[in-house]
Order: C-alpha cells, then structure tokens, then sequence
C-alpha cells in the first residue's frame, strides 16, 4: 500500500500574477504546483474574500519553500 502525497499550501500571494511566478519558478527546479483560488480573486479582488495560494506535494515542503525564500532575498 502506497501512501499519498496530499498538496500542502505554501503561501498566499497578493494577487493571482504573483502567485503564477512562484508556481513558474517551482517549476524551473522541477517542484510542480497549483495555484488555487485565483478565479475568486480575478472576479472579485478582495482580499477578504479569498488570496491565491501555492500548493505543493507534502514531500516538497521544505524544498519549495527554500526555493521561494532564495528568490524573495535575490529580490529583496
């Protein structure tokens, strides 16, 4: 019996284009992800209602979010 690896939510972006480049850079390490709850935020852009978040495999975790924190001080 194989166990799942269930998609674990990263980090909530402001808006959905931020959210696209995170996805955008996990992929170029090889980390696929999903972007949820950019529709809700495209219609309605408030915040409140919902933010898009970046999911990624359990086992990932600890990778993307290295990944992420790299790049947010390269920009920094």
């Amino acid at each position: 019996m194989s166990m799942v690896d269930k998609l674990v939510a990263v980090k909530q972006f402001a808006n959905y284009v931020e959210a696209e480049l995170a996805k955008q850079q996990l992929a170029d390490f090889g980390i696929e992800a999903v972007v949820t709850g950019a529709n809700t935020a495209n219609v309605y852009s408030i915040p409140a209602v919902t933010r898009p978040s970046l999911h990624v495999r359990q086992s990932l975790v600890e990778k993307a979010m290295e990944i992420l924190e790299a790049t947010r001080k390269q920009e920094g």
